[in-house]
């Protein structure tokens, strides 16, 4: 498995820079993966995102959908897309430090 130090912290990584063990995760390696994704400061909107995704994951131990994050996470594809461009569950997961979904290829 391949290591990469993020904001000072080492952490395991696959082949497209993905965590592969969540609980390595912290919020300042989400602000310096966002940076990388081209999304920038992470706002409230984002955090609400990234909360949902690493909350539900705990809870059901797959990637939710983008339908889940919709319906359970109250959060609106529109937004979902508008605060993670070009693919927003797949930059979302990244910046959760979490698994990259199925759903995206």
């Amino acid at each position: 498995m391949a290591t990469r130090e993020i904001a000072g912290t080492t952490v395991e990584v696959n082949d497209e820079g993905y965590l592969t063990n969540p609980d390595q995760w912290n919020e300042e390696i989400a602000k310096v993966i966002a940076r990388e994704e081209g999304i920038g400061e992470l706002t409230e909107g984002h955090w609400k995102v990234v909360k949902f995704l690493r909350d539900d994951f705990k809870e059901k131990g797959v990637m939710p959908t983008i339908r889940r994050v919709k319906n359970a996470g109250g959060i609106p594809t529109k937004d979902l897309y508008e605060l993670f461009p070009e693919g927003p569950l797949k930059k979302s997961s990244k910046v959760a430090g979490l698994q990259k979904p199925a759903s995206c290829i």
